[in-house]
């Protein structure tokens, strides 16, 4: 070593140390420069054409020679070794949708990627909760205002937090990098997927408010009726074992005043099993009897204008009560027509009447349009319109109608009586009840739904819908057994009251016992039969007795599905 290498303790003959990168002389005190590559700690590309110490080429991807990975510039974010196309970054932004992350994974935004797929599967599972909520018994639930709304507002919160991710994650992928062509055929892209993406949140949010007003406008609440029992959500239905509803199908033409009930049917349903007994009462049934003590009962001791031997049909004690407020004391325009109709069938059949939904005959025929038509098999011809059937024929065979003429199918009354036009009207239901399906219904659901509005009417209040739609759920897996009080075991000139009430009493205790084997039938019609008469039960001292069938039947057949008979 020289002696100018050598130090003094004076410092005498010393040259300064070696500074060190980035750090003040301690001589002069100035700053010495950072070595190649470093500005301020951070990192820097290294010049067009540098070479290490040993003479290697420098990468412009990184430090250390020779080609390496993506470099790390300021920011903290990587860059990418080869730049997206535009197919790429499109396709990366639209995974983004079924897989929220993936398209900040991709850009090296880690730490957001893992948040936002963490947060898609607690949704996830959220919803995989709910449906098993929902599945498990509690399907009302979904019936309830309040869940309606929450639903409706969901939806739009998912529609603007996906439209958000949608655009976040094409920001992430660095779409300045590419060509202005690029750019802008990627932003219409993205701009359609943004659209794409929040259409099945605002179809949802829309039909689930839809759903919402049809519902508060059909089904009135107790708030606004004084008079109405309160529901109890632990007991819905009072402590009672069955729940009867008058179904009605309403006449209203144009051409006439008021409301006529041409379809009349009771529908009693065991709340424990979901099993129904169904009694249609024809239009024609004359002199029903009222519940004694009632002012209609006083006005009518011998049964409903029985002075009048071709009048005093059951099909206008609605009306009747409608323009004579006096017979139904307390009751509103509106509630007079229900009521009296409701304790008429009710004391015909001895049953209490807690409920009745009326649909316009025009109404229903709007609601077949709604959803594509009806798909029947017509046993017969059927010609229809007026007294003679000038407007057309329905031909026998398969035929799928349209809402007129599948009204028409059901009323019309050319070459047949009123029984064979309640087997047809039968088969018009059932063949409803089965092809308005859910997807149907969700696919048609703001046409079904406005119909419904104008045309349907019930006294079942808004508060107990839930509880109906999981009633009704039962309703469709349990057992129905129905009853039609026609000729020739059931005489509507001159009725035996009490044969009926017997009856009807058979029928509710047949409709809770186990499903059997097909037996004899009872007296209900088929398409294009007048009647029915009772057939040979397995006890031949009943023989005589009327059974209720499953089905329409034609005389002296055994019982069918409606399947069969009906030839859905």
């Amino acid at each position: 070593m020289s002696d100018g290498a050598q130090g003094a303790p004076g410092g005498q003959g010393m040259l300064p140390p070696q500074a060190q990168p980035g750090t003040r002389g301690p001589s002069d005190g100035q700053e010495t420069l950072p070595p190649q590559g470093m500005r301020d700690g951070r990192e820097t590309l290294p010049p067009q054409g540098a070479r290490d110490g040993q003479g290697t080429p420098l990468s412009h991807a990184g430090a250390g020679p020779g080609p390496a990975g993506p470099s790390r510039p300021a920011g903290g974010r990587p860059r990418f070794a080869r730049p997206l196309t535009v197919g790429a970054l499109i396709g990366w932004t639209a995974l983004s949708v079924i897989l929220p992350g993936a398209a900040h994974l991709r850009s090296g935004r880690r730490r957001v990627g893992y948040i936002l797929l963490t947060i898609f599967g607690a949704l996830l599972l959220a919803a995989l909760v709910g449906g098993l909520i929902i599945g498990g018994g509690n399907t009302g639930f979904v019936a309830r205002d309040s869940t309606l709304l929450t639903g409706a507002a969901l939806a739009i919160a998912g529609a603007i937090a996906w439209f958000l991710l949608v655009l976040f994650s094409y920001i992430s992928l660095g779409p300045e990098r590419l060509s202005g062509r690029g750019q802008i055929v990627s932003g219409i892209a993205v701009g359609v997927l943004c659209v794409s993406v929040m259409a099945p949140f605002a179809l949802t949010a829309s039909t689930v408010l839809t759903l919402k007003e049809a519902a508060n406008t059909i089904f009135e609440s107790n708030a606004s009726n004084p008079t109405a029992a309160p529901v109890k959500h632990e007991d819905p239905w009072g402590g009672r074992d069955r729940v009867n509803f008058l179904l009605i199908g309403g006449d209203g033409a144009g051409n006439r005043e008021g409301v006529r009930t041409d379809s009349m049917n009771v529908a009693s349903v065991h709340v424990a099993t979901g099993n129904t007994a169904m009694f249609s009462l024809p239009r024609n049934l004359q002199h029903v009897r009222f519940t004694p003590g009632t002012a209609l009962a006083k006005q009518f001791p011998n049964g409903f204008m029985r002075e009048l031997p071709n009048g005093g049909l059951l099909n206008e004690v609605w009306q009747y009560a409608e323009d004579h407020p006096e017979v139904m004391p307390g009751k509103k325009t509106g509630q007079r027509g229900p009521a009296a109709l409701m304790d008429a069938i009710g004391y015909t059949l001895n049953l209490k009447i807690d409920y009745y939904a009326l649909v316009n005959m025009f109404g229903f025929a709007h609601l077949v349009d709604a959803i594509g038509g009806l798909k029947i098999k017509v046993e017969r011809d059927v010609p229809w319109g007026g007294l003679y059937g000038t407007a057309g024929t329905i031909k026998a065979g398969y035929q799928k109608l349209s809402g007129e003429e599948a009204l028409w199918y059901g009323r019309s009354r050319v070459g047949s009586d009123d029984f064979s036009r309640m087997a047809r009207q039968r088969c018009v239901i059932g063949a409803f009840a089965q092809q308005a399906t859910p997807s149907v219904v969700l696919t048609n659901f703001a046409k079904i739904a406005g119909v419904a509005k104008k045309s349907a009417k019930t006294d079942i209040p808004r508060e107990l819908l839930e509880h109906i739609t999981e009633l009704g759920l039962k309703v469709k897996d349990a057992r129905i057994v129905s009853l039609q009080f026609v000729p020739p075991e059931f005489y509507t000139g001159s009725p035996d009251w009490q044969k009926i009430r017997a009856a009807t009493a058979r029928t509710l205790r047949q409709s809770v016992r186990p499903a059997r084997r097909p037996q004899a039938a009872g007296v209900t019609a088929s398409p294009g039969a007048s009647g029915a008469t009772p057939t040979a039960t397995p006890k031949p001292s009943r023989s005589t007795a009327v059974q209720p069938s499953q089905t329409p039947t034609q005389n002296g057949k055994s019982a069918q599905s409606l399947d069969e008979a009906c030839g859905f």
